[in-house]
């Protein structure tokens, strides 16, 4: 899951979410349904006016009932329906199971490998969050609690790796994860033809140019080839974004709407939400500002050179440094 750590109040039923400098949100508690704490982080499972259902880790929405699907089917079908035959996936981060529900509706899929640091988050959402019980339980799932980047190091051969980490935070450990360096190896355990996608952060027309655009540019010093994309999600009041790469640049040829729908029919289980054709070219038609934006972009996350991005706020991470 990617947001993390804003500062939230309880103020007789409602709860209020610093999103950025001089911008505060309250929503209003209608029940809280289960609450616990990790090793890394307090949990909760509430039941929000605007969103239904929702899911908060240290006081900030993970995911509501609402449009979670929106999210996950963003992050998981455009990576696995523009590979020819998906077969093995790599999931970083997503303990509360719902990438992982996504990439097992996938026909082709015989291994996913799901790494999460907290083992109670992942517990507590596979105890409360009936709608990823099948994927929890399906064979095909091996859920690894650990370190993302550790296993990864130790592991290859995989046609799809996902990132559904949270945001790079200055002083946290995730801006690891989006730097050249860490895109270097993951290309390293990529299959021939494989894809690598990681959520981006908020993508709208103010916040687009802190994470995801120099996350693209990063990518592009690392991959021949990357495509960026976004969609707006209620819940995250603004528009999330993602990027996608490989080093085979015919498997990131953007598809047609008739080519997703009928990769959709043949391959996927049971009925998208919100994916289809027809959103499909959607989420790839970009703004014009969004384009210059990308177009401009010189910076390059890298340890090396010590150059990051960080989105305002502060948290924790889903993966640990090394």
């Amino acid at each position: 899951s990617p947001r993390v750590g804003h500062d939230v109040v309880a103020m007789s039923k409602w709860i209020e979410e610093h999103i950025e400098p001089g911008l505060r949100v309250q929503y209003q508690l209608k029940k809280i349904l289960h609450t616990g704490t990790s090793e890394f982080q307090t949990v909760d499972l509430v039941e929000l006016e605007p969103f239904g259902r929702v899911l908060m880790i240290d006081g900030l929405i993970q995911s509501s009932q609402s449009d979670e699907f929106v999210y996950h089917e963003c992050l998981v079908h455009p990576a696995l329906l523009a590979h020819p035959n998906p077969k093995s996936v790599y999931i970083g981060g997503g303990g509360e199971g719902s990438t992982a529900r996504e990439v097992l509706r996938h026909s082709t899929v015989e291994r996913c490998v799901m790494v999460d640091i907290d083992k109670d988050v992942v517990h507590f959402c596979r105890e409360h969050l009936p709608e990823n019980t099948e994927a929890f339980n399906d064979p095909r799932l091996e859920l690894i609690i650990d370190d993302a980047k550790a296993v990864l190091e130790k592991q290859a051969g995989f046609d799809v790796i996902i990132m559904d980490l949270d945001d790079p935070l200055e002083g946290g450990p995730c801006y690891q994860l989006y730097t050249t360096e860490f895109y270097k190896m993951i290309k390293s355990k990529l299959n021939p033809g494989g894809i690598f996608v990681t959520q981006s952060g908020a993508a709208g027309i103010k916040m687009h140019q802190t994470v995801w655009s120099p996350v693209h540019n990063t990518l592009r010093a690392v991959f021949p080839s990357v495509a960026a994309y976004s969609q707006a999600v209620y819940s995250f009041l603004d528009e999330w974004g993602w990027n996608m790469a490989s080093s085979d640049e015919s498997v990131m040829a953007q598809l047609t709407p008739q080519q997703v729908d009928e990769r959709i029919a043949q391959r996927i289980k049971g009925e998208l939400k919100f994916l289809d054709g027809q959103s499909y070219v959607g989420i790839f038609s970009l703004s014009k500002q969004h384009r210059q934006t990308l177009a401009k972009e010189t910076r390059v996350l890298s340890l090396e050179n010590k150059s990051f991005s960080f989105m305002h706020s502060q948290g924790l991470c889903v993966a640990e440094n090394k």
